[in-house]
């Protein structure tokens, strides 16, 4: 991404920076959460230790507490002074309020991971720790394996709820990291893989713990272990659901109305990409697909203004092509009289603004009866009816449009004009090379009616159409036309019957 478009998006989104959580604007924010997680980890490392160890004696127990308060307390602050420095390296672009780098949004996506990696680091030394402690206390080996495996198996899940709850907190900041710098082609962590991950964490490892409380000696306070584990196994897997089922339901909510919107014809709408995985490709496949529209319909519209809607419908429709093919058409050719004239008498930009002000008027009419403005000859226009798209009556439609053309062109008093309307077979294509077309009709209908514009500067009303098309009109249409004789036109041998209104 260019810096400039990185710049642009930064600005819009540097004012959120204020609004970010707590646990990410401060200097502990994250660690802070993670202390939370750590507490409940901390009492279901107290309930399999006591559990699993029903055998222990009394001694024993309160040696292994006591360990556990001084462990507990240089942990946590083991892990908020590393937490801290890890946030402050991953956060040091928004902290320092400047645009992130790919690499800084990668160390944002890698946050959650890498906050849950150090909480099992961590418990895993004091699982080490734990069982060390209860063999030098005179616990059996087995006794020293239990209480290791409950404290390991409390940690995995209090890393499992770590990387959910950072993750959750991390989110706004994932989001401006992310309008940046998309994502990649290859996820931090895919869906799959988070879904394994959930379960494991959250489901697998509480059974396991439960398991080995049950296999454990016989007691009360084994069945009164293996209730509370239950129960808050339960409450861990409902905690961590919920967050998942967010995490993943409301990014496919919003991509669901996203594509909703695209079908109704709404190409404003774009989606927050706020995910390193799957689903912040597929986020951001749908704003590169709802661009890609956009630019479509741009250039759709710039297109059809170049060529013409008709012409830029059949193009998208059955493609383009430097094939031809014989079509019956009307031609329709207008023209300004003593242009050359009105060049020397008016200032440029109110000679462009005149022909501008003319051919609206020609474009409109022409149009407006489903014929095509081929192509602008400086200040003469050929116009087309019956190509690219059929028309059902193409001459009655050309000789209406050639009337209105002229009435509206009259009653504004700035040019003089003359139309010539013919009929004939043509040749119509593409033409031109693969990397520039042209769509255009040639044909001796085509050179009859430019013929056909000069004699009509001559005539009162402007307007001359030959016999051929006045023959194909409607009654009604043909009633408004008047015979103008015969002339012999310039190029041609055979005089020509011609009509005028």
């Amino acid at each position: 991404m260019s810096e400039q478009t990185a710049g642009g998006e930064w600005s819009a989104s540097a004012t959120l920076v204020t609004t970010m959580p707590f646990a990410v604007r401060t200097a502990l924010g994250l660690s802070v959460l993670a202390i939370g997680a750590n507490v409940v980890g901390a009492f279901l490392t107290g309930l399999l230790i006591v559990a699993v160890n029903a055998s222990a004696t009394h001694h024993q127990v309160v040696v292994l507490f006591r360990l556990g308060f001084v462990v507990t307390a240089a942990s946590i602050l083991f892990g908020v002074g590393l937490g801290t420095v890890l946030q402050r390296r991953t956060l040091n672009w928004m902290l320092n309020n400047r645009p992130p780098t790919p690499r800084d949004t990668l160390r944002v996506a890698r946050l959650p991971l890498q906050m849950g990696l150090i909480t099992v680091c961590i418990w895993a030394v004091d699982a080490a720790l734990f069982a060390i402690a209860a063999l030098i206390t005179d616990a059996s080996t087995s006794t020293a394996l239990r209480v290791g495996a409950g404290i390991m198996l409390a940690g995995l899940t209090t890393a499992a709820i770590t990387y959910l709850l950072v993750a959750r907190a991390a989110q706004p900041v994932l989001e401006i990291a992310m309008r940046v710098n998309p994502p990649g082609e290859r996820p931090t962590l895919g869906v799959r893989s988070r879904l394994l991950l959930y379960w494991l964490l959250t489901s697998a490892v509480p059974l396991i713990g439960i398991v080995l409380i049950l296999t454990g000696p016989d007691s009360t306070r084994l069945r009164v272990g293996a209730l509370a584990a239950v129960l808050l196994s339960l409450a861990v897997g409902v905690f961590a659901n919920i967050l998942l089922a967010r995490a993943l339901g409301n990014p496919l909510r919003s991509m669901v109305d996203a594509v909703h919107a695209v079908g109704r014809g709404d190409l404003t709408v774009s989606v927050t990409v706020a995910d390193s995985g799957e689903i912040g490709l597929l986020e951001s496949g749908i704003n590169d697909m709802v661009a890609g529209l956009r630019e479509r319909d741009r250039v759709q519209d710039l297109f059809g203004r170049h060529v013409g809607p008709a012409v830029a419908a059949e193009a998208l429709r059955s493609g383009v092509t430097l094939s031809g093919e014989t079509r019956d058409v009307v031609a329709l050719f207008v023209d300004i009289t003593g242009s050359t004239a009105l060049t020397r008498r008016v200032k440029p930009s109110e000679f462009v603004g005149m022909l501008n002000r003319f051919f609206e008027v020609v474009v409109s009419e022409v149009e407006s009866h489903g014929g095509l403005v081929n192509k602008f000859e400086g200040d003469a226009a050929l116009c087309v009816f019956g190509a690219p798209v059929s028309l059902i009556d193409a001459p009655t439609a050309a000789l209406i449009a050639a009337r209105q053309i002229r009435d509206r062109v009259v009653a504004a008093g700035e040019v003089s004009i003359g139309i010539g309307v013919a009929a004939g077979p043509v040749v119509a294509g593409q033409i031109g090379s693969s990397s520039r077309l042209e769509y255009t009709v040639i044909g001796d209908a085509v050179n009859e009616a430019a013929r056909l514009t000069d004699l009509a500067k001559g005539l009162p009303g402007c307007l001359v159409a030959s016999e051929a098309v006045l023959r194909a009109a409607s009654p009604v249409e043909r009633e408004k036309w008047h015979t103008a004789g015969e002339v012999t036109l310039r190029g041609r041998d055979v005089a020509t019957h011609v009509w005028t209104a």
